[in-house]
């Protein structure tokens, strides 16, 4: 029989590839917000004004439509914001209503900290393509739950990521938060979202402070972007 140290190594060694492995994927082009986009001839189609603070994720989310639907319908190619005012055309979902009166039972996603982005969603450095954004802080920076879960994953010292948390939004979401100088939780912790997780360090030869933090549907990466608001 397969004993629990065995498998445990083995599930940090398969993250570990996860985690470091380069996206072949290129960066995404950089939304642009200044130009409202020519409607479509789709009878299909709903409007959408943006209210200040909104994400992508939760007008997604509003109206039951996926992320790439409405990126691709409006020709957004750089997410790093969007607009108060700005008009999202919106396509029906299948039964020709919005859903825009469910009950929408999923928290937003916050900031883990705030700080300086020093690398954003698919800068490349070294050939190795980030698959979150790296956020600079200054060292011992309190770090919190982006948003409610379980601590699925805690390691002290992972491969080029030392101290690392994930938490299991229980959804399909992921959030990583790797880099850190202090960790105050452990696997199988519930978490609230804005509890304190763990604080900025730094790893390996990188004496730079930032927090790595991801966001992840399954074992894909998102941009965060798309889930934070500005």
């Amino acid at each position: 029989m397969v004993s629990r140290q065995c498998l445990y190594s083995g599930f940090i060694l398969a993250f570990s590839v996860l985690l470091a492995g380069c996206v072949s994927t290129t960066p995404p082009p950089a939304l642009s917000t200044t130009a409202i986009p020519k409607p479509p001839q789709d009878s299909a189609i709903i409007y959408h004004y943006t209210q200040k603070g909104e994400t992508l994720w939760r007008i997604a989310k509003k109206y039951n439509v996926d992320i790439d639907e409405l990126l691709k319908l409006n020709h957004i190619s750089d997410c790093t914001k969007i607009e108060t005012g700005q008009l999202i055309f919106i396509p029906r979902s299948r039964n020709g209503q919005d859903s825009s009166s469910h009950n929408l039972n999923n928290e937003d996603f916050i900031w883990p900290l705030k700080g300086r982005i020093i690398s954003r969603f698919g800068d490349k450095n070294e050939s190795v393509i980030n698959k979150g954004i790296d956020i600079q802080a200054p060292y011992g920076r309190e770090v919190v739950a982006s948003r409610s879960g379980i601590v699925s994953f805690c390691d002290e010292k992972l491969k080029s990521f030392g101290k690392t948390v994930i938490i299991d939004h229980g959804d399909g979401f992921l959030t990583v938060y790797a880099r850190n100088s202090d960790l105050f939780v452990k696997a199988g912790d519930k978490v609230s979202q804005g509890t304190l997780i763990a604080k900025v360090g730094s790893a390996g030869k990188d004496k730079t402070s930032f927090l790595h933090f991801e966001i992840r549907k399954g074992h894909t990466p998102q941009n965060p972007y798309y889930y934070l608001s500005n």
